[in-house]
């Protein structure tokens, strides 16, 4: 149980960093102004929060292990927001990313 909570902490996290990011991307690239930088801004802070939600006290391999996520998100994100199409080296990538991300945050451990 332990790692389906940490596994949905990183999919909330995931939303709001990736979601936060692209609204400040909405606002100053696609100039829709400063609603969407305030709300991306505001986003970014909850990932933040979330993100110490883990359970892991090491913050250094909770963000590492979220770097995964993020690249993974991050095109997942793509796909569905922008009409992105990720060619197989992509994928690829973010695969390797994700298992690097359990390899860090749910590898056995001697203690």
């Amino acid at each position: 149980m332990l790692v389906a909570r940490s596994v949905a902490l990183f999919a909330v996290a995931a939303l709001f960093e990736i979601g936060g990011a692209w609204l400040v991307w909405q606002g100053v690239r696609e100039h829709k102004g400063w609603i969407w930088i305030g709300a991306g801004v505001i986003a970014l802070g909850l990932y933040g929060v979330v993100a110490t939600l883990q359970s892991d006290d090491n913050f250094g391999r909770i963000l590492a292990a979220y770097g995964g996520v993020f690249v993974a998100g991050s095109i997942a994100w793509g796909m569905v927001a922008d009409g992105y199409r990720p060619d197989r080296f992509d994928v690829i990538g973010a695969l390797f990313c994700l298992a690097g991300m359990a390899v860090i945050m749910y590898a056995p451990r001697g203690h």
